[in-house]
């Protein structure tokens, strides 16, 4: 896993932050794979100098499962394509969340 990061850190267009899906309760408290993931993203900044950062996961995988089927009526296939789509809202979610820059007056 430190390997896949630091090679895609490595690349031009790279990444600079790790988001880790945290995942939670419904009402926010840990629940069985909390610590277990805690652990791992602090096993990793023991290995890589890229800040890491666990995202919320709730209900990630219900919004996924909802986006995929619109366009995908199999819940078979929608299945197959469910980790990858629940990754993309975790990873959406933190990008929304993050400030925006903002342009200087003259380049508005």
């Amino acid at each position: 896993m430190v390997e896949i990061v630091q090679g895609i850190a490595a690349e031009d267009d790279g990444a600079d932050v790790v988001v880790i899906g945290l995942p939670r309760r419904l009402d926010g408290s840990p629940n069985d794979q909390t610590a277990q993931v805690q652990q791992f993203a602090d096993s990793l900044r023991g290995h890589i100098s890229m800040p890491i950062v666990l995202q919320d996961e709730r209900l990630s995988s219900h919004e996924a499962e909802g986006r995929l089927a619109v366009n995908e009526r199999d819940w078979r296939t929608r299945k197959t394509k469910l980790d990858a789509a629940a990754a993309a809202v975790i990873l959406q979610d933190y990008l929304d969340g993050r400030p925006r820059p903002t342009l200087p007056a003259d380049e508005e």
